[in-house]
């Protein structure tokens, strides 16, 4: 009598990306004051790519036979995944969305979006949200995005066109459900990682 044995299912692999380099340059004056932040950071999130850009050979490679394509309702997101898998449209999901980057109200300061970048991510972290998702409501939103991938990664290889802060926080989450990184592409622009189910 043969001897049950237990496997993981077949599942995926995940590949999830970062989003090419956007059309609002953060490194670019001028200098704002925080409400001009709130302002700038509106317009970066409904702003498209720069013009001009290619993904990465091996990111078009390695995600070119995928069976389910998601990117966030960001139009950034939604182009790197027409531009990574031209013949595979995406599912455009908010679940995906980039976690908010609301700024502290320091008056008579001024910097770069760039330094508002780090100072809202590390208010936002620490609690400060302005009436906008909070971190412990992004976290259960990542949770609830990675289920979204490990569900769809039963019917084949999935990949995922999003952003650097929530891909981020999606790592844990897929690990608690039996994902770990095979492949790490680093968090720059067009940047990817690669997951295969090992079993939870």
């Amino acid at each position: 009598m043969p001897v049950a044995t237990s496997a993981a299912p077949a599942r995926g692999p995940i590949i999830i990306s970062r989003h090419g380099r956007p059309a609002l340059n953060r490194d670019l004056g001028p200098k704002l004051a925080w409400n001009d932040y709130v302002d700038w950071w509106a317009k970066y999130e409904a702003s498209p790519l720069e013009d001009g850009q290619a993904p990465p050979d091996r990111l078009i490679q390695i995600v070119k036979d995928a069976e389910v394509v998601f990117a966030s309702s960001r139009l950034r997101a939604q182009q790197t995944a027409a531009l990574a898998l031209p013949h595979k449209p995406a599912g455009h999901d908010p679940v995906f969305n980039e976690a908010p980057l609301p700024p502290p109200k320091l008056k008579r300061f001024k910097a770069l979006p760039k330094t508002w970048n780090v100072l809202a991510r590390t208010a936002w972290l620490a609690g400060h949200h302005l009436g906008e998702e909070t971190s412990a409501q992004a976290r259960l939103r990542a949770r609830i995005a990675a289920l979204r991938l490990h569900e769809a990664s039963a019917q084949g290889k999935v990949y995922l066109a999003a952003h650097g802060w929530f891909n981020r926080m999606l790592r844990p989450e897929l690990r608690r459900l039996g994902w770990v990184c095979v492949e790490d592409g680093g968090d720059r622009y067009w940047s990817y990682r690669v997951y295969e189910y090992r079993g939870g």
